[in-house]
């Protein structure tokens, strides 16, 4: 490609970009629009990546075409990866093909044996009798349905010849209050905001099986079924703030009534920006998952969490990567910074440096190995920092003076992708080798990484919230549903608890958390 072929490149301001979509909206047809833009939008963001440069062209590259993953084995070149793999391991059998005990759910059907029973004689060889084998055979049956059904009630009418009385039967109990059962708010619910599954698919799913569910008649549903477990959420978030061990992390999100917010107040807007933040608090043996959508960042909406916390606790722990955003500014916590995005930046670089990227990769891969026999060990939080202490020490101390050979004896240039990438780590050593140096301290954030998925896939499918309102909504059905998933707990039963016993929750709503609710059925009498 020459030059000259180069097109005029066009710079446009945040408030530019949505004034321009404003006069678009009406003279386009809807998918025409969204279509535009999405390319508007990517084309924004790709520029403002290259210009402040927080991305290299390999990370812009995987963004937006993907790519492999991140593992030794993939990144490093081919010879050291066989090295690192070792032998390759044998496929294992079943073709990945379950069997009957991977379905809990399914119903079971007892079928006796149409001629013989337990206490007959063996009609083979007339000796002894037949006695009931402990496992049975097992065949499963899989069928496709809607996922909502609908049932028509058709109630008699009967009418005198004579007065004309009308006399109609009356409901069976099975008929239920109102049209809707309240477990399609749920299921709705878990659907959008737990599996991504945008409402306008739903409906054309249901369509095909004849049982109509418009979009907007969903959204009523969700919104109805949000009551209660927004009491759950408040709860939450006050349980979270006396964690001792808090993660966050943020994501770009789309909020249509924001974005209008900011294109009405143009240049005067001093935050363009929206988010949508995760905070993961670790208490005890529990888990909590927080979302919260707006424009705060990670930082401004953990400080607004910690402002629930209990006078006289000790500071709690934080997880985050190195971004300054992700700080609350009013209390203090123990920083510890994500190791992996400091592997990340040799990631980057590794095409151009492949043997000095190996080095830190190895090393890496050898802590991670160790924090992975901790688990298999399931030390204590002690015995943890202890076995770091005396095999991870050495290795992250070695790296260190490697690191640091680098840059004194003038052995990489600072500006350089590989300079800036030890610079990165030297920086922040101390907050990236916490492990090394605190009980309990996790050596990346990937568990927020990881709720921020959830968020990722709602923008991804549903494309944007409408209003605050509903990523309200979003985020309290996104924070019991992956509060759920944490914890070992189904989404889907607890949150059915919680509107089956809606008048009891506000009551004593911790009481009905997801790791006790089902105590608080068994004490009501209803289990």
């Amino acid at each position: 490609m020459n030059k000259s072929d180069a097109p005029q490149i066009i710079s446009l301001s945040a408030a530019d970009l949505e004034k321009l979509l404003g006069e678009l909206r009406g003279p386009l047809a809807p998918a025409t629009y969204e279509l535009v833009e999405g390319l508007l939008r990517t084309l924004q963001w790709v520029m403002g990546a290259l210009e402040q440069k927080t991305a290299s062209l390999g990370r812009l590259r995987r963004m937006i075409f993907g790519g492999k993953t991140e593992k030794a084995c993939n990144i490093l070149p081919a010879t050291i990866a066989e090295i690192l793999s070792g032998p390759a391991k044998p496929k294992a059998k079943g073709h990945g093909r379950k069997g009957a005990k991977d379905y809990p759910a399914a119903q079971r059907v007892q079928v006796p044996h149409p001629e013989h029973k337990a206490g007959d004689l063996c009609p083979k060889c007339l000796k002894a009798k037949l006695y009931r084998f402990l496992t049975p055979a097992r065949l499963v049956r899989i069928v496709a349905q809607p996922i909502f059904q609908a049932t028509v009630f058709e109630l008699e009418r009967l009418r005198c010849a004579l007065c004309g009385a009308l006399f109609t039967a009356p409901a069976p109990p099975e008929a239920g209050q109102g049209k809707y059962d309240p477990s399609v708010g749920t299921m709705l619910a878990l659907m959008r905001y737990g599996t991504g599954v945008p409402m306008y698919r739903t409906g054309k799913w249901q369509n095909h099986f004849g049982v109509p569910l418009p979009a907007s008649t969903q959204w009523e549903l969700i919104e109805a079924a949000s009551e209660t477990p927004q009491v759950i959420y408040e709860v939450l978030i006050g349980l979270a703030a006396q964690g001792q061990l808090l993660f966050n992390d943020d994501t770009h999100m789309r909020v249509q009534s924001v974005r209008k917010e900011i294109a009405a107040a143009g240049s005067e807007q001093e935050r363009t920006g929206i988010f949508t933040t995760s905070i993961i608090s670790k208490t005890g043996q529990r888990q909590i998952a927080l979302f919260f959508t707006g424009q705060k960042h990670a930082g401004e909406n953990l400080n607004q969490l910690l402002q629930r916390r209990a006078a006289g606790l000790d500071q709690p722990m934080q997880m985050c990567d190195a971004l300054s955003r992700n700080e609350p500014k009013e209390f203090h916590t123990l920083l510890c910074h994500c190791l992996l995005h400091g592997r990340r930046q040799f990631v980057d670089v590794v095409e151009n440096f492949p043997e000095e990227c190996r080095k830190v990769i190895e090393s890496l891969r050898e802590v991670y190995r160790f924090d992975a026999l901790t688990k298999e060990q399931k030390l204590s939080d002690l015995d943890r920092l202890a076995f770091h202490q005396a095999h991870s020490r050495p290795v992250m101390d070695d790296l260190q003076k490697w690191m640091q050979e680098q840059i004194e004896q003038k052995k990489v240039e600072p500006n350089s992708g590989l300079g800036e990438a030890i610079q990165y780590m030297l920086k922040r050593w101390e907050t990236l080798t916490r492990f090394l140096s605190v009980p309990g301290a996790p050596l990346d954030n990937n568990i927020a990484e990881r709720a921020l998925k959830m968020a990722i896939l709602h923008r991804k499918n549903s494309l944007s919230f409408k209003t605050l309102h509903g990523a309200r909504i979003g985020d309290v059905h996104m924070s019991l549903i992956h509060t759920c998933e944490l914890n070992r707990i189904n989404p889907f039963d607890y949150l059915m608890a919680l509107q089956q016993h809606a008048a009891a929750v506000p009551k004593a709503p911790e009481s009905w958390l997801p790791w006790n609710y089902e105590q608080a059925i068994a004490a009501a009498g209803c289990g």
